[in-house]
């Protein structure tokens, strides 16, 4: 039995998204929560992992649960439970306790064909930057980077604009054996919410190791005026890391939302993106 579940989690305590010995982890808390419940240790397939500090609002997974496994999720308390699936969130929250850090907001069994990873056709970030012009808030400072002085997001939308489209990322990613950086970047604008702080929100098939908050401390230096507008693309195109730029701080970024295209598609959806990329997004 295939079970999707919605999570989300504040990313501040975890050391990212994969279990790790003898670190806390967002997948080893889940997978421990979950194999409480059904009686033997589980495997999660993630969207997108996320790094240290990274938070998430709409992360998705699925796990893949035996005979035995699944028996114990239709029967609570030795009698059959309604709607097992369904459940099943809210008996991962309980076993987490109260006012967790992360959570699951649903569960429920996934479609024919349906793969977290490979099935997804986008995800979507969002980045929060405050600089002086906006102020400083203690009630978010644990999802919103600071920034001394005041940016020009008109240029850093602008810059922003000039990335869009099927690229090599290569320098704005960490790079890692045998991965592609080639990356189709659908989405990317920068705006100040209501309270004045800059919000950045990114969208692509698929974001290599690092490359979100490259993207945004790219434009940020855009910001600053110590980049132009267009020395963003041409960094892009120069295909090697560089110092003309920092990698903002892991703790304003978080993952929205994941797409993924409609049931009779999943299948065909993610053996195309297996052949074409195996490594880790």
């Amino acid at each position: 039995m295939r079970i999707r579940l919605d999570i989300a989690y504040d990313g501040t305590h975890f050391r990212g998204w994969a279990k790790q010995p003898g670190l806390r982890t967002v997948q080893g808390t889940l997978e421990d929560a979950l194999a409480r419940i059904v009686g033997s240790p589980v495997q999660f397939v993630v969207a997108g992992r996320t790094d240290a500090g990274v938070h998430a609002s709409g992360q998705v997974v699925h796990v893949d649960l035996d005979d035995e496994q699944w028996s114990r999720v239709e029967s609570r308390h030795g009698k059959a439970a309604h709607d097992p699936a369904g459940s099943l969130a809210g008996r991962i929250r309980g076993v987490l306790g109260a006012y967790p850090d992360v959570t699951v907001t649903r569960s429920s069994p996934a479609p024919e064909g349906f793969d977290a990873r490979f099935s997804a056709v986008w995800r979507r970030y969002r980045y929060r930057l405050a600089d002086e012009a906006s102020g400083y808030d203690p009630l978010r400072r644990l999802n919103t980077t600071t920034h001394r002085g005041v940016l020009d997001e008109q240029a850093m939308d602008a810059a922003a604009q000039t990335l869009i489209g099927l690229h090599d990322f290569a320098a704005y990613c960490k790079p890692r054996e045998e991965a592609t950086t080639i990356r189709t970047l659908l989405e990317y604008r920068w705006a100040r919410d209501a309270d004045g702080v800059l919000v950045a929100e990114l969208k692509a098939d698929a974001f290599c190791h690092s490359m979100v908050r490259a993207l945004v401390g790219a434009c940020a230096a855009v910001g600053e005026g110590r980049l132009d507008v267009a020395d963003v693309a041409v960094l892009r195109d120069a295909l090697a890391r560089t110092s003309e730029f920092k990698v903002l701080a892991a703790r304003g970024l978080t993952l929205t939302e994941v797409g993924y295209p409609a049931d009779e598609q999943l299948s065909t959806r993610a053996e195309q993106t297996r052949a074409r990329r195996t490594s880790d997004d």
